[in-house]
């Protein structure tokens, strides 16, 4: 069965096994979630769930926003997100989603925005080396060198690795094992970290290629 939430990212945290190991987590305030909509093959071509998670400022929902819920029979929601699954039939609009269908020792896939870090040098980006700073390197010593060619092909080719924007970016960490769950206080603790900031919101899967870690 096809399991998924969606939740916030809280920080991170250590604790320690029965043998004593120090295990890094991120804790993560998973749901609860309501379900808003539905999609079938039937109606929409397509089978998924649309959940929702938090709650948002009235004032700053736009119209179509509050109609949308309304309509729905649910209260307002500050974050909505469809998941594909086959399993689509077994939810029912207002259904609650919460961190018990998870369990301890199970793995789970985590979809995040990476923390942005603006412009970046090569170095940061990529991992380029650094030049030898010996005579004649001169101020360029952490320049990522020529990129272009000569007479032939006579241009820089697409995707060479340069500066720019690092981050940001949407990614996914794949295989973490849930540690602990608190059901009361809606938390998940899994193994290693997650991307975004604290506080970011994040995607909860179960994984699709898990696997035992050492």
């Amino acid at each position: 069965m096809e399991k998924f939430i969606i939740g916030k990212k809280l920080g991170m945290a250590q604790i320690f096994n029965e043998k004593g190991n120090c295990i890094p987590i991120t804790v993560i305030e998973a749901g609860p979630c309501v379900v808003s909509a539905k999609k079938t093959f039937e109606r929409n071509g397509y089978s998924a769930v649309q959940l929702g998670y938090g709650i948002p400022r009235i004032k700053n929902m736009k119209k179509p926003q509050k109609i949308f819920f309304e309509k729905s029979g649910i209260s307002p929601q500050s974050h909505l997100r469809e998941f594909r699954t086959e399993d689509s039939e077994k939810y029912n609009v207002g259904d609650i989603v919460k961190t018990d269908i998870f369990e301890v020792g199970e793995f789970v896939d985590v979809t995040g925005t990476s923390k942005g870090k603006g412009w970046a040098g090569v170095i940061k980006r990529w991992n380029f080396h650094r030049l030898r700073e010996t005579h004649g390197s001169g101020p360029v010593v952490r320049h990522g060198g020529s990129i272009g060619a000569c007479s032939d092909p006579s241009r820089v080719f697409k995707g060479i690795h340069s500066a720019g924007r690092l981050g940001g970016e949407r990614s996914t960490v794949q295989n973490l094992k849930v540690i602990k769950i608190d059901l009361r206080k809606n938390l998940i603790a899994v193994r290693g970290a997650v991307p975004g900031n604290n506080g970011s919101i994040v995607y909860l899967r179960n994984s699709v290629k898990a696997f035992s870690k050492t």
